[in-house]
């Protein structure tokens, strides 16, 4: 009985620290730093485990401008995303492991072709379609990475 009384609050603080235990995922707060020193801000949902890196935004169909999705990797690896089942037209950045935006490439709605990492990269970043352009965001801009960052990598 007590094994699975301590499993279980073990389940519950999982669920917590990754989920809020509301089946949604875990928000944060994202700064990307232009090359001339400009920061611009970002509300992203955190998708680290292999179930909520699937789901993305499957099944969205308003992104509001200002947030996003941030997908962390357990490690460095070129790194793929199509878009099945996805109805909101979005915009991908890989960035890699320094903090360094590689890519940004444009996703249309429920495009089955894969858009593939030109480096092995750590984390990928999804928003609203043209908003890093209109926000001044490009390849060679950074990701501030955060402790929170730093301490999902090994999921």
């Amino acid at each position: 009985m007590k094994k699975a009384f301590t499993r279980g609050l073990l389940f519950l603080y999982m669920c917590a620290a990754l989920t809020g235990c509301d089946g949604k995922m875990k928000k944060t707060d994202i700064v990307l730093v232009k090359n001339d020193g400009g920061e611009v801000l970002l509300r992203a949902e955190l998708a680290v485990t292999p179930e909520q890196q699937a789901r993305g935004f499957m099944n969205r169909k308003d992104i509001p401008n200002g947030t996003g999705m941030l997908f962390i990797f357990p490690r460095d690896q070129r790194a793929q995303f199509w878009m099945k089942n996805t109805p909101a037209p979005l915009s991908i950045a890989y960035i890699d492991s320094s903090g360094v935006i590689r890519d940004i490439f444009d996703m249309e709605p429920y495009n089955l072709s894969s858009i593939i990492s030109s480096v092995s990269v750590r984390y990928a970043l999804e928003v609203p379609q043209g908003w890093f352009g209109r926000v001044g965001i490009g390849p060679g801009d950074r990701m501030r990475l955060t402790p929170e960052m730093e301490t999902q990598k090994g999921f």
